[in-house]
């Protein structure tokens, strides 16, 4: 008798429908696949056509669903009607919620622009929210770049025009040694898991440089567990070991580089002729001639006679420098922790793939002297690197001497190497640069961001103080070209370099995860003046969720969920490419909200219209646009270019450069929500010198006119920056810093220690510690998700075998953590595979109790934590009187990664409650369930 066999239906309808859009649980930008049953979502998936992810989907993308019904969605604007802080609000209108915020703001338009402070967090619409303040007239604007990645971005757009993740990618076919420098897995993911897959698949190495192995440094074949804060020194020696050895790329140097640029000795400045076009000397001919003529081979080793002067190349001081002792293995190991020998083992390893396995694509092409190549050369080198080594106070020079690494080897823009990806790359000439003169009633005078070339473009007062709150763009941090975000706050308090009136912020929690200092940040949110009036005025704050800061806003104006709105993801802003193609994508309503909320963009554009706001309003007042989607498909930046590239003209047939399409949006939507443009094939590697790449970004509307360029080994804006400092020019420093600017302004990259080695006590602050993203967690957002929260829903401190053994600790132990700011005291965990003096936790994990809808008992409110706690936004005062901001000195980076603890083991707190803990907040959405539970569509 046969066994009866269970009734399955092994086909079930999941879905009515399936709507294309773009993924927002980071910043990756997948093409996903929202399956919808009865109208609501009922899973999602990744978009197999895709260009980012080709249908890849990671543990986040898949948990957007919970993000649209999370309990902690904000459900309409909202007033306070309680102290800051408190948590008390009344639901208001959108129409009473506009006019109180024009109310704020157009009196301060009117006569002093400067007095709005409008700082946006991970949005990804940077090129509409500037043009937004730039229309109001604030010189006080910038997103969240400066206290994420500001280094590695500046530092590879000013060495070679553009760097890693948004701006390039490895060569994945062809790469056969992968380096990643301080990559945790929140950025970029899925392509880089699909990248080392690939690679490693067919016998490629990866080697993974981080003091914390977890991640993608967990499957790299070799683990180097780096000292935070040494990694520029570990990557001289290596460029030390490769020069000392010969092993450099000298054809790649002498034609693309400025490695033959001759210097003059008394300035520091490159040699120019009357076109200011840099000069070599040309091998064939011995003479001096402009770098891009035609013919010439541009001699590193030369030198030039006259005027009683002797000019030598680039070349000849970069030898000199990193020659230098110094920088050898046995002089950098102790401090990075790396052994001599296996610093050695690294470079030879570098330098055999790069020569010993080069090999040849039979691709012709011509490079910008007019000369045509018959093969690509390819150096099978790649490296990818983001804040590990960017947030210190010397990760701009760090970020710099990486590239320095990549460009000897000869593995930038050429097959198997580092490519860029469209619209970069792009040289420091292609940029604006920063503006800042406000003027009332009128725009301001230009683009807030940009790069300075010199003195000459700070954004200054004309009495020499700083004309922006944040300091961008001063003597304290010169190439800030994404602004300070977390020193807004702390400098309106201030009142430094003046007061402020309204503090304007989107999707940025400071008060909480994004900023250092979380109890002063507070403090200076809530303090009030002798009058009993707040120090900062008025606080607009919008989020899509109830997170810790909206407790600090007077009024709260509701943003939509990724799955209810317009976005742009545009080659104005921080597009979606690939290396071999131009792409764009847009987010559309897959869902309509069931709340009374609205996109912040949109809210941006009612609001100006209300103000009527020139850019957004004609001269007779009237509105040019309704909401966002009408804006991404109407607004022209300049006649024929938009904020998306596909789909243009009437008939929506012309790429990049085109008339408005009124169709536009749908011809996204039914390309999946992207649109690719590839890059030809001629034009796919040496992109800054290959003429056909360069006539194919004209084409596209990249550029306007070609635009080849040197990468700069050297940096002749930075040298302008220290000839100030060392006294000439009309702008110098004043004399409080004149010496730092002088010193770490350096053309070269070098190596100093991080600042606050030099302000805590090291012997007593012996430990180094860092939080990071997990692959589940991107913003804070994540933490709150109820699928996501399954992954990390608490945090441990991860102590080292080492640290772990010296101070006894078991499992289920608490410990003190104590920084010159502040004492923590959170539970442990071992972990072998850590830097020996680095002790980490997951970052964004740790939650106030009351904010994001959880229970007050919520394992995020009671045993997670922040790091946060321990870090300042000020370095430890030196005794001067001065507010040291805790940054780079040259882009004004937070230094997230600087901080020095000590720890002891303590007995665990009442309640296991992790240290400190604030009072709850009050939460205006309430409580969530304790189980989250729906059904999408019927069963039978």
């Amino acid at each position: 008798m046969m066994a009866s066999q269970p009734k399955l239906d092994l086909s079930t309808k999941v879905s009515d429908e399936i709507r294309q859009t773009t993924c927002y649980m980071c910043a990756c930008r997948c093409g996903i696949n929202v399956h919808m049953k009865d109208g609501k979502v009922a899973y999602i998936e990744g978009n197999r056509d895709h260009p980012v992810n080709q249908g890849v989907l990671c543990a986040k993308g898949s948990a957007g669903i919970m993000q649209v019904n999370a309990p902690s969605r904000l459900r309409a604007p909202l007033k306070r009607v309680g102290p800051r802080g408190s948590g008390e609000f009344e639901e208001i209108g959108w129409d009473e919620a506009l006019e109180m915020a024009a109310g704020w703001l157009e009196p301060i338009r009117r006569t002093a622009p400067e007095k709005l402070a409008f700082f946006t967090g991970r949005d990804q619409s940077q090129s509409f929210t500037s043009f937004w303040a730039q229309n109001f007239g604030t010189p006080n604007y910038a997103a969240h770049g400066g206290f994420c990645s500001v280094n590695m971005a500046a530092g590879g757009i000013y060495t070679m025009g553009g760097a890693f993740w948004e701006f390039g990618q490895p060569d994945w076919d062809h790469t056969k040694l992968f380096m990643l420098f301080g990559v945790a897995e929140d950025h970029d993911s899925n392509p880089i898991k699909m990248g080392i897959g690939k690679i490693k698949a067919r016998g490629a190495k990866v080697i993974g440089v981080n003091p914390v192995r977890s991640g993608y440094n967990a499957v790299a074949d070799e683990w180097v567990a780096i000292t935070p804060g040494t990694d520029g020194l570990f990557i001289l020696s290596l460029v030390h070991e490769l020069m000392k050895a010969g092993k450099i790329d000298l054809d790649y140097l002498s034609r693309y580089t400025n490695a033959p640029a001759l210097i003059d000795p008394e300035t520091g400045l490159l040699l120019r002729d009357g076109d200011d076009k840099v000069l070599v000397i040309d091998t064939v001919t011995g003479a001096l001639t402009p770098f891009d003529q035609k013919g010439v081979r541009p001699s590193l080793s030369a030198t030039h006679e006259a005027e009683g002067k002797t000019y030598v190349t680039v070349m000849a001081k970069m030898a000199e420098k990193y020659l230098d002792p110094q920088y050898a293995p046995e002089a950098v190991a102790e401090r990075t922790g790396i052994p001599a020998a296996k610093i050695r083992k690294i470079a030879a390893e570098l330098a055999r793939v790069a020569f010993d396995e080069s090999f040849e694509l039979d691709r012709s092409w011509t490079d910008f002297r007019g000369e045509t190549h018959d093969k690509m050369i390819g150096r099978p080198v790649s490296m990818h690197s983001m804040r590990g080594v960017s947030a210190h106070s010397n990760g701009f020079q760090t970020c710099r001497a990486l590239h320095v690494l990549q460009i000897l080897l000869g593995t930038v823009e050429v097959p198997g190497g580092f490519r860029f990806k469209p619209p970069y790359p792009k040289p420091i000439e292609a940029h604006p640069t920063p503006h800042c003169k406000a003027t009332p009633d009128s725009p301001l005078d230009g683009p807030h961001l940009g790069f300075v070339r010199g003195p000459e473009h700070l954004a200054l007062k004309e009495d020499g103080s700083p004309a922006r709150i944040d300091k961008a763009f001063t003597w304290e941090n010169p190439m800030s070209a994404h602004g300070l975000m977390h020193m807004v706050i702390s400098n309106a308090h201030a009142g430094d370099p003046y007061k402020i009136d309204t503090l304007f912020m989107y999707m940025a929690n400071m008060s909480w995860n994004s900023t250092m200092n979380t109890s002063g940040v507070i403090k200076m949110l809530t303090d009030q003046d002798e009058t009993g009036d707040y120090v900062i005025p008025h606080i607009i704050y919008s989020d899509a969720y109830s997170s810790e800061m909206v407790a600090y806003a007077d009024l709260i104006l509701p943003d939509t969920t990724y799955l209810e709105r317009h976005d742009c993801i545009s080659l104005l802003d921080r597009p979606i490419c690939e290396a071999d193609g131009a792409a764009d994508a847009i987010r559309w309503p897959v869902v309509e909200p069931d709340r009374d909320v609205r996109g912040f963009q949109t809210a941006l554009i009612q609001l100006a219209n209300l103000m009527k706001l020139p850019g957004f309003t004609n001269e007779a007042g009237e509105a040019k646009w309704s909401d966002y989607a009408d804006y991404i498909v109407n607004h022209e930046r300049k006649p024929g270019i938009g904020p998306l590239a596909g789909f243009r003209g009437e008939s929506g047939d012309q790429v990049g450069r085109g008339a408005v399409n009124p169709d536009q949006l749908d011809r996204y939507i039914e390309n999946g929500s992207f649109f690719v443009h590839h890059v030809p094939e001629e034009a796919s590697y040496y992109k800054p010198w290959n003429s056909a790449y360069q006539d194919w970004a004209v084409e596209l509307g990249l550029f306007d006119a070609p635009q080849p360029y040197l990468f700069q080994l050297y940096s002749e804006p930075m040298r302008k920056f220290q000839r100030a400092a060392e006294g000439h020019g009309e702008r110098q420093p004043p004399e409080h810093l004149r010496e730092r600017v002088r010193a770490t302004m350096d053309p070269l990259p070098f190596w100093y220690p991080p600042f606050e080695d030099d302000r805590v006590d090291t012997s007593e602050f012996d430990v180094h510690a860092l939080t990071q993203r997990p692959m589940a967690m991107y913003h804070s957002w994540g933490t709150q998700n109820a699928w996501l929260r399954q992954l990390h829903g608490t945090n441990p401190l991860y102590v080292p075998t080492k640290l772990w053994e010296k101070h006894g600790f078991q499992e289920g132990d608490w410990a003190h953590v104590t920084s010159a700011h502040g004492t923590i005291t959170v539970p442990v965990a071992h972990q072998a595979a850590l830097n020996e003096n680095t002790v980490w936790t997951w970052n964004a994990i740790g939650k106030r109790k009351g904010a994001w809808a959880l229970s007050e008992d919520a394992p995020e409110a009671r045993t997670g934590f922040l790091l946060n706690h321990l870090i300042h936004e000020l370095l430890p005062p030196k005794g001067d009187g001065l507010r040291w901001a805790n940054s780079d000195p040259i882009t004004g980076q937070a230094a997230w990664f600087d901080l020095r603890v000590k720890i002891e083991k303590t007995d665990a707190p009442a309640g296991d409650q992790a240290q400190p803990a604030f009072p709850a907040l009050k939460s205006p959405v309430g409580k969530g369930p304790n189980e989250l539970q729906w059904q999408v569509g019927e069963t039978e």
